[in-house]
């Protein structure tokens, strides 16, 4: 009968809306962490071409002092350093925003899972507040008396309904 009284209460339908909702949201957050993966990827794919493309920047500034005669000076020596250590701060600032887009994907990837877990918990609680009304309703109906037996009846002369002006309680209780 559990199954019948959970399909007419809405409380079956209430729960299975809170199940997808959760799925839904898992399948938000596997995609949110296939998206952080593709995200850190990228980033490393990024650092990898921009250090190539710094070695190059390199190897045609030294042609260039060499061609002016000036490799063997300070000043050459000078902006070679500078020009490494600027090359390397792009690439470590490429790799730190590759990481915070990847950061920002897992941690919504992360909220997704606690929202489906919500979602799924509010259906269960959808579910028993239908059944629970469900059974009110079916108690004011008269329907289940055989749950009343021993129930003292407040209508006068045989034939009250149990409870209190007429109505039907499944506790018992007058």
């Amino acid at each position: 009968m559990g199954g019948v009284f959970e399909t007419l209460s809405g409380a079956k339908g209430l729960r299975a809306e809170g199940k997808s909702a959760q799925n839904i949201a898992n399948f938000n957050a596997a995609v949110a962490e296939e998206e952080a993966k593709a995200l850190r990827a990228k980033g490393k794919f990024a650092q990898k071409r921009q250090a190539k493309r710094g070695a190059q920047i390199k190897s045609a500034l030294i042609a260039k002092l060499g061609a002016a005669g000036g490799i063997g000076s300070l000043v050459a020596a000078d902006l070679a350093a500078e020009q490494a250590a600027e090359l390397e701060l792009e690439n470590l600032l490429i790799g730190f925003e590759g990481e915070i887009f990847a950061g920002r994907a897992e941690s919504q990837a992360e909220l997704d899972i606690l929202q489906g877990k919500i979602a799924k918990q509010r259906g269960k609680t959808a579910a028993r507040a239908a059944n629970v009304q469900f059974g009110v309703q079916l108690a004011t109906l008269g329907i289940g008396t055989g749950l009343l037996k021993g129930a003292k009846t407040t209508a006068g002369a045989g034939g009250g309904l149990p409870g209190v002006g007429g109505k039907r309680f499944l506790t018992g209780f007058a």
